[in-house]
């Protein structure tokens, strides 16, 4: 009876080393991701807080109770360089949308003029470290959407002027000049052509001579290699992810992901749910016919069911982490660790990975990073050294 009972009390000491080894195990894997955190340049390539925050009169220089961004959530997550997508949809069109994207653009600046300590816009990689190294958040402005320059060249010159750094050639819905990958995909019955046309051409030559970042996500198949076979600059992809591990048309296949590294450019993934999970939709489908089909007999959209989810049922809807992880590794696999990177899509999306709730949560990317077994240096090129040298490779 003795030796049953010390042999006992020998596995329960056994256990509770084994379970304090394990806790400050994590401890200091989670001491270790902060510090390489901290310590690392980050920029997160699209945030959508100009047009859900900031255009609906919000001070995005106080923490705000609604959204994924603000100033102060920007510090706690570490990011350094924060590019904000100038969008509107297809609704704004000749006469509207440029008009639109400069009172976007007037937004930001207000938010600069009133917080000069805080955060300041660059046009460079000079004024970016500069800023940086002044401990404030660097501005990029991103414009999402190629009907905000309605045709016209000199629309695109005044946006750069104004800061632009990147064009996104479409949203979901086509321009004269290029086609999305919504349209080529789900209405291309509908479509005269594909691709680019001559002014198309023109606005990738003239792009590359501006040295403005040409951001391809959102663009149709067609679309992307024809801007390949053309740029003489690195492209961007600003907020995309893997189309083997999830088949949306706004995610790259294989081929579109080696013709990035092949050009040198960068692909940044995309914390949206509907993006990475395969099961996304369905599981939304599921949940609405259990929770609301019986009140509600109109025929809706995925994404108007999503929105009629109690908020219960939408956490249900997130997925883990790992799997945003599992996109990055395929990246990384495929293009090489030095053609990768994030962009967010913060306040644009309406639901992200489990552990990624708003612009704070930014460490906990690196921290699982690291449980991946990638190396500090490797971690700290996805964070953002990767768009440092291509936004380098614009200036040349």
């Amino acid at each position: 009876m003795k030796r049953l009972r010390l042999q006992n009390d020998l596995m329960m000491k056994k256990n509770l080393l084994f379970v304090a080894a394990l806790f400050w195990g994590f401890q200091l894997f989670g001491q270790e991701a902060q510090r390489i955190h901290t310590d690392a340049l980050v920029i997160d390539t699209h945030n959508d807080v100009l047009y859900q925050s900031v255009m609906r009169g919000k001070d995005i220089g106080k923490r705000i109770n609604t959204g994924h961004t603000d100033l102060p959530r920007i510090r706690e997550g570490g990011i350094d360089v924060q590019v904000f997508a100038v969008w509107c949809n297809e609704k704004y069109g000749k006469g509207t949308a440029f008009a639109y994207a400069n009172k976007q653009i007037d937004g930001l600046m207000n938010v600069i003029q009133n917080y000069p300590s805080e955060i300041a816009l660059v046009t460079d990689t000079e004024s970016l470290q500069r800023t940086v190294s002044q401990g404030k958040i660097a501005a990029v402005i991103g414009v999402e959407g190629g009907h905000m320059i309605e045709g016209r060249m000199d629309y695109l010159d005044s946006l750069f002027s104004r800061g632009a750094r990147y064009l996104t050639l479409t949203w979901n819905n086509s321009v004269d000049w290029a086609t999305s990958a919504t349209d080529e995909t789900r209405h291309s019955k509908k479509l005269k052509s594909k691709g680019l046309n001559d002014f198309g051409r023109q606005v990738i030559h003239r792009m590359n001579e501006l040295g403005m970042m040409i951001d391809l996500s959102h663009v149709g198949r067609q679309t992307f290699f024809d801007v390949m076979e053309i740029t003489n600059k690195p492209v961007l992809v600003s907020h995309s992810n893997a189309y083997a591990l999830m088949a949306h048309p706004r995610n790259l296949q294989d081929d579109q992901i080696k013709a990035v590294a092949e050009n040198d450019g960068v692909i940044c993934l995309n914390f949206y749910s509907g993006f990475l999970d395969p099961m996304h939709y369905t599981k939304i489908n599921r949940l609405y016919a259990k929770q609301v089909t019986a009140q509600d007999t109109v025929r809706r959209s995925t994404d108007s069911k999503f929105d009629r989810l109690s908020a219960a049922a939408k956490e249900q809807l997130r997925p883990p982490l790992s799997l945003l992880l599992d996109h990055i590794d395929y990246m990384v696999q495929l293009a090489g660790i030095d053609h990768v990177g994030i962009g967010s899509d913060f306040d644009g999306i309406s639901s992200t990975p489990k552990g990624l709730d708003d612009c704070g949560d930014f460490p906990h990317l690196t921290e699982g990073l690291l449980q991946r077994g990638y190396s500090e240096a490797d971690i700290r090129k996805i964070l953002g050294e990767n768009v440092l040298r291509l936004m380098k490779a614009q200036e040349e």
